[in-house]
């Protein structure tokens, strides 16, 4: 599933697939259904935070307990390259929506001063759908760091991601609307407050950068499929009540 880099900062608007016109931050696409696969990406500029900083936000599994409030669990399942792992993430969704989470296969690429992250869904025989969560799928998902000079970048966040469940339209534009937004705000403030609290938290570890760092177990790609939507549970929750939806001061 490549991600090509003209399509994120060029001047046409993304539309990796066909399908609807797909706008640059902050106007989204139409919602044709009850996914959020119609290919929104989004932009920040992030003034003094270069793009090495917001590189290591991303990677560091630590760092992200203390700005991630949307997070309820993360952590690497194993190595398949020096830039390649396999991952757990469990989101905390809005209520009145069951929680999701997700197993990926993410890699990364330094490409000069800037800096590409992206993942998609597989399935791992050790880490099956759990009782307790909606196990959702990221068709793709990527962050691209721009450099924007020394001390200054954008950062450009593109997600299609199938939720397995059957949601109402008014869903869709909450979370497109609020939750995402709000993220990319956290993402650039974790940002402004990283390097003074990684030189505190073992500073020169970074296996992201430095791959002999790794102590991960190796993962074969033989033991990986690709997560495919309509191979699990969908989840009926098309009778949510918008007045019943809340959004926390964290998840917005």
């Amino acid at each position: 599933m490549p991600v090509q880099l003209h399509s994120c900062v060029g001047q046409e608007p993304w539309c990796p697939r066909p399908g609807p016109p797909c706008l640059v931050h902050p106007v989204l696409p139409e919602i044709q259904d009850d996914s959020f696969s119609s290919d929104p990406v989004m932009r920040i500029s992030c003034k003094d935070v270069s793009a090495e900083t917001l590189y290591d936000v991303l990677h560091d599994i630590h760092y992200r307990k203390k700005w991630d409030s949307n997070m309820i669990e993360t952590y690497d399942i194993g190595r398949l390259t020096v830039n390649a792992d396999v991952g757990y993430y469990s989101w905390k969704c809005p209520s009145p929506l069951k929680n999701r989470d997700f197993v990926t296969l993410r890699s990364w690429l330094p490409l000069g001063n800037d800096y590409m992250i992206i993942n998609y869904s597989v399935k791992h025989p050790k880490y099956p759908p759990r009782k307790d969560f909606v196990r959702a799928v990221s068709l793709q998902t990527g962050y691209l760091i721009k450099s924007n000079g020394a001390n200054s970048c954008i950062l450009y966040y593109l997600t299609q991601v199938d939720p397995r469940g059957s949601l109402p339209k008014w869903v869709v534009n909450k979370v497109s609307q609020f939750v995402a937004p709000k993220a990319m705000k956290r993402i650039y403030k974790a940002g402004l407050k990283y390097p003074e609290w990684k030189r505190k938290h073992n500073p020169s570890f970074k296996p992201w950068v430095y791959p002999e760092q790794n102590t991960l177990p190796s993962v074969s790609l033989d033991e990986l499929s690709l997560q495919h939507a309509d191979s699990l549970e969908n989840i009926d929750e098309s009778n949510l009540s918008e007045e019943r939806m809340h959004i926390s001061d964290d998840e917005a």
